[in-house]
């Protein structure tokens, strides 16, 4: 298995994970990964739309089949393996906020979206998804997104080329996939919490489908659950969305 072995181009298609999902229930080899120019119905965490403009961004799923049956920590392990690949490429300053979402300067760069399809409880694929936003400039984004995103060429003032964040991006997530395979559920949580936007201690809001739930971040479970110290306890959360309490 390598990582990026065998990439499938697409100018413009609906989803690269609706792609993905089709060629790995045909049996394509894991590593295979599917790279668009477009999307037309890229969707994010809770099939919410994802903005996906022409040219301007990165789209990209890979087909990974992993042999351990609980996938929870492989989500914060492939985050793991896109900040580092943008951080070293561009010596950015690049945060993790949990559960998915790539941040630079407090606005979200990126994201991914993990699918997965079980054989009871043995995983016959994983799809890696990932959204970056590459070369827009500020009036490219929707009027709604304008003080929520932001893109790499934004950030460090320069055209960002395509490939030199691919040729970043195989080698860290083979690496951070092996860790996941081996076990190392330790270091991915240890790791994801010292690159995670919200250190603990911060007062955070966590939305949970519609309700807000305020409380101090204090770190992940073992299993990547986000744990919240709240005025009725200790909880925690293996969805939401989080946000600093104002």
């Amino acid at each position: 298995m390598k990582i990026g072995g065998k990439i499938i181009h697409f100018s413009s298609l609906s989803s690269t994970n609706d792609v993905a999902r089709e060629l790995s229930l045909g049996g394509e080899e894991e590593g295979t990964v599917i790279v668009a120019d477009e999307q037309t119905k890229g969707r994010g965490t809770k099939g919410r739309a994802w903005y996906s403009a022409t040219s301007l961004g990165l789209y990209v799923s890979l087909i990974l089949r992993p042999t351990r049956s609980d996938l929870s920590l492989l989500p914060l392990a492939m985050g793991l393996a896109c900040r580092e690949a943008i951080a070293e490429t561009y010596g950015l300053k690049v945060y993790l906020k949990w559960p998915n979402d790539l941040i630079i300067d407090r606005k979200k760069v990126g994201g991914l979206l993990l699918e997965s399809s079980f054989s009871g409880s043995r995983p016959l694929y994983a799809i890696l998804g990932f959204g970056l936003n590459l070369n827009h400039e500020a009036e490219d984004f929707p009027e709604e997104l304008r003080e929520k995103a932001i893109s790499l060429r934004l950030a460090c003032g320069q055209k960002i080329n395509r490939e030199d964040i691919l040729n970043q991006l195989w080698p860290k997530i083979d690496f951070w996939y092996r860790i996941f395979l081996n076990g190392e559920d330790e270091r991915i949580i240890q790791t994801f919490e010292e690159h995670h936007l919200f250190p603990r201690g911060e007062k955070i809001l966590v939305d949970l489908n519609g309700q807000e739930i305020a409380g101090l971040f204090d770190g992940f479970s073992r299993d990547g659950a986000l744990i919240l110290l709240t005025s009725q306890g200790r909880r925690q959360f293996t969805t939401g969305e989080v946000s600093l309490k104002k």
